[in-house]
């Protein structure tokens, strides 16, 4: 997320000085205006957090040194290149400051490897300037810089890495937030890697079981219309000249055929019309939370989904659970992580309310949402009776994980089933189109 810096006068003349982070200087400068309002300053400055490139020479070195560097001004730059001994030729603001935002996979491998050398008992601040130096994407570089540098500052850990969750994500901006604050650094990055990885396998079994039949059957759709309204007619028409007369099927086809030649360009209009206003629907809070309540009620996917949610759920909570004071920040941050807004919807609206008004247990106010299965309730309160509320949590999560997956695999096999016998009846279809033209009798001419 950008960072700003703003400069002003307090009430009685003091000089002020401040960070915030905002989406752009747009938002920067309405925040501004509520920190003028309630604290009663005078802001004279905003400088926006930029990319500067230099140009400099150390010592009585002949080849110059070029590289890039992040400040709120270019006096900055020149300052800090002098203190550390270098002759500064020039430091100019680059006039495309953009970089694209790192993969998930780019994310996931940093926190898988920095999972790896926590576990090692490397020290986290060479951890992260080993991994800020070899990472390939340039992008994840800067910004493992930029978090190395506020870390060495002193800056809180939240701050540094919730500034940044517009690129590695909300949730893991914030797990690796709380890591930096904990005793148990690895073992939240351990828990951040593995809900990733997960994360990542599933939409990769997702697109393999849902979105590539998807789109091999509309492409077999436009194929299809295609043929019927374009291609069959160029060979029916020429025994609709002669007043030959067709078989049922042919003449069928042959009427869908002219109905499609003359209604094809709204018909395409109201699909293209009816995809937008679905998309900005579901990009609507509502429209979400009413697509994700509807999504674990499909018949064969729907489970598939509900599982998932909870196991993420249960892997987030077992993470940062750390004993009955803790359960609810524990519980917040799980249902925002579980990827289901209406899951997340449902926690948040009855489970903390009746923790926090009525005093309600844990398992009782999961239970009172009724998102969640009957088998990870049971599960829960076994863990809340026995005081091994984090361990059941973990063992759930497990559970659930080699479920989802053996039912991905079940799922996947059932549509590329459904996939091949679509595919079959169209082109026997067809092939009854084509070949009824074949009996189709000409008659004999007489009178020679």
């Amino acid at each position: 997320m950008p960072e700003f810096r703003y400069q002003g006068v307090s009430p009685s003349g003091k000089l002020v000085r401040g960070v915030l982070f905002a989406k752009n200087r747009r938002e920067a400068k309405r925040r501004l205006r509520e920190i003028e309002a309630e604290k009663g300053i005078k802001v004279t400055q905003l400088q926006p957090r930029v990319t500067f490139l230099y140009k400099v020479r150390k010592g009585t070195e002949k080849r110059p040194i070029r590289g890039e560097q992040r400040a709120f001004s270019k006096d900055e730059v020149e300052a800090a290149l002098r203190r550390m001994g270098y002759n500064v030729i020039w430091v100019r603001k680059k006039l495309l400051d953009w970089t694209p935002k790192p993969s998930s996979k780019d994310v996931t491998m940093f926190i898988r490897l920095s999972a790896d050398l926590l576990r090692e008992k490397f020290p986290y601040d060479e951890a992260l300037q080993l991994l800020s130096s070899d990472i390939q994407s340039k992008s994840l570089r800067m910004i493992l810089k930029d978090i190395l540098q506020d870390l060495r500052e002193g800056k809180d850990g939240r701050e540094v890495f919730g500034k940044h969750e517009g690129s590695l994500g909300r949730f893991t901006a914030y797990m690796l937030g709380v890591a930096s604050k904990s005793g148990n650094m690895a073992e939240i990055y351990e828990s951040t890697a593995k809900f990733l990885e997960r994360d990542q396998q599933f939409k990769k079994d997702l697109m393999s079981s849902l979105v590539m039949p998807l789109v091999i059957v509309f492409l077999l759709f436009v194929a299809i219309v295609y043929y019927v309204a374009y291609i069959f007619p160029a060979t029916a028409k020429m025994f609709t000249k002669f007043n030959i007369p067709l078989p049922p099927l042919t003449s069928a086809t042959l009427r869908l055929s002219d109905f499609l030649q003359h209604n094809i360009l709204w018909m395409v209009g109201a699909m293209v019309l009816l995809g937008v206003v679905a998309f900005q629907v579901v990009r609507s809070p509502k429209g979400r939370l009413w697509l994700d309540r509807n999504l674990i009620r499909i018949p064969v996917v729907g489970p598939l989904f509900h599982k998932t949610s909870i196991e993420i759920f249960s892997r987030v909570f077992h993470t940062l659970y750390g004993g009955s004071g803790e359960s609810m920040e524990a519980i917040r941050v799980a249902a925002e992580a579980c990827r289901n807004r209406f899951i997340e919807y449902k926690i948040k609206t009855v489970a903390l309310p009746m923790m926090i008004r009525d005093g309600k247990g844990i398992v009782e106010s999961l239970q009172a949402t009724g998102v969640f299965p009957e088998s990870a309730i049971s599960r829960f309160r076994s863990g809340a009776e026995t005081g091994t509320l984090k361990q059941a949590a973990l063992q759930l999560a497990e559970y659930y994980e080699k479920e989802t997956t053996y039912r991905m695999k079940g799922v996947i096999d059932f549509v590329n089933i459904m996939i091949s016998m679509f595919i079959m009846v169209v082109m026997i279809g067809l092939t009854l189109v084509s070949s009824e033209i074949a009996t189709i009798k000409i008659p004999t001419m007489t009178g020679f």
